[in-house]
């Protein structure tokens, strides 16, 4: 079994090419005629949808160049559903193939090993998924779903695999206080989501491992793992008529249930906020951000857009150009938006010398209070686009990646055109359109400053 991240498609932050070489090697004209032949030769799936008897959703993309199928189950069951037991979204999901329908964690795993089946599970801020990938030949799939459906309805969650995972959190937990970066991302989410559920670590605390019990798992999984929170997505070689029956096979066994209440918005930040945790590191840490952009927002295209010239193109950032190549403050520095349920973060980070923190952080918020007043040169973005459009057909160039696209639309209730439209989308952002997004939605004035390192 593997756990298959999902991080870069549930949070869709701009994908970092460094592309600079080709900037700089090829005249922007034929690197434009390259990505309008790319275009030309693309299309985009066609998405099916339908919704179960118990109220499930169910997006299908038929895929038959191979004999494969993925589907992948995500639930309302994230780390913002932990309330004040932080982990217990992570413990649970984690848990479900730790022992089914009276079989053994062994045993689950002989079970999808013996069909060349792929167990899938994770459990993010948003969702908690399970999925399998299997070959579509009818004695390995009927057996990978059959499998599927155990873990998924009748888990047992053992008590000796609960505490197991359990500790193991716990020594995670001071596995991150000893990562400057760890302690720089935990209490920047600390401090730009305040008192949100977005604000806690996912793995859990100290504090709220003490008090997880079984108990807390079992009822976790028995309020959120149910039909009517659950979004099913499925790519393969298959007819609409049996990946009908395969999704009632798979969910056939989970009570009705009810949708969560929805989560409360992310508050804006009403004043700059600093904070400094001295911590003997070689170098310093700097995250700085404020809460950004969510999924539907009206603003996404543009801030997404904007964001690919300011720190999200790698190399060709202008934060790389000044920060890294004018004046070697650090090796690496970025800038991204992390779009959620509700507003994720707008985050810059870099780590540079000791010496240098202060010059180094005094020039990341002067490039974003300059940018934030200019926006970017249509230069800037006639390149950022077509690198955007250029290098979507690799998004989806595989049944995985179409996977947590149509997973992503369905969980985050996205239109079902979504990736019809995406190049239209992208390619009607202009400089006026980001510099009115920038105005309204980023304020330097009241960023999240967060230093770790030795002081």
């Amino acid at each position: 079994m593997q756990k298959q991240p999902t991080e870069v498609l549930l949070v869709e932050v701009v994908m970092v090419v460094n592309y600079m070489m080709l900037v700089r090697q090829i005249k922007f004209m034929a690197f434009s005629g390259l990505t309008l032949v790319s275009l030309n030769v693309f299309a985009t799936p066609d998405i099916q949808t339908w919704q179960t008897e118990t109220g499930a959703k169910v997006l299908f993309v038929p895929a038959n160049d191979i004999p494969m199928l993925d589907i992948r189950i995500a639930f309302d069951a994230g780390s913002a559903r932990d309330a004040d037991l932080s982990g217990v979204a992570v413990l649970t999901n984690g848990l479900l193939s730790e022992g089914a329908a009276g079989k053994s964690s062994q045993k689950v795993a002989e079970g999808f090993e013996s069909v060349g089946a792929n167990l899938s599970y994770e459990a993010s801020r948003d969702m908690a998924i399970v999925g399998v990938r299997s070959l579509t030949e009818s004695r390995y799939l009927s057996a990978a779903i059959s499998n599927l459906a155990e873990v998924l309805t009748q888990p047992d969650f053992p008590e000796q695999a609960f505490q197991r995972e359990l500790n193991r959190m716990k020594v995670s937990v001071k596995a991150r206080q000893q990562s400057p970066a760890a302690l720089a991302g935990e209490a920047f989410n600390r401090a730009v989501f305040g008192d949100h559920p977005y604000a806690l670590p996912s793995a859990g605390t100290d504090e709220s491992l003490k008090k997880i019990t079984l108990q807390d798992v079992r009822d976790f999984y028995k309020q959120y793992y149910v039909a009517k929170n659950a979004t099913v997505a499925i790519v393969g070689d298959v007819d609409r008529v049996q990946a009908e029956e395969i999704v009632k096979a798979v969910l056939s066994g989970l009570a009705t249930g009810v949708k969560p209440e929805s989560l409360p918005p992310v508050k804006p930040l009403t004043q700059a906020k600093k904070v400094v945790i001295d911590y003997p590191s070689a170098q310093t840490h700097i995250f700085v951000g404020q809460p950004g952009t969510w999924r539907g927002d009206a603003d996404y295209f543009a801030l997404y857009v904007a964001n690919h010239p300011f720190g999200g193109s790698g190399f060709a950032s202008r934060l790389v150009e000044v920060i890294r190549e004018e004046r070697g403050l650090a090796y690496s520095v970025y800038s991204y938006f992390s779009p959620l349920r509700q507003a994720g973060a707008f985050t810059m980070g870099m780590q540079t010398k000791t010496e240098q923190t202060q010059q180094a952080l005094t020039l990341l918020q002067e490039q974003l209070q300059k940018y934030v007043t200019e926006g970017p040169e249509e230069e800037e973005l006639e390149a950022s686009l077509s690198n955007i459009t250029g290098s979507f057909p690799l998004k989806l160039d595989s049944n995985s990646k179409l996977l947590g696209y149509i997973s992503m639309i369905g969980f985050y209730d996205l239109p079902i055109d979504y990736l019809d439209n995406f190049i239209d989308n992208v390619k009607a952002i202009d400089v006026d359109t980001i510099n009115d997004a920038l105005k309204r939605r980023i304020d330097p004035d009241r960023l999240v400053t967060v230093v770790v390192g030795k002081q």
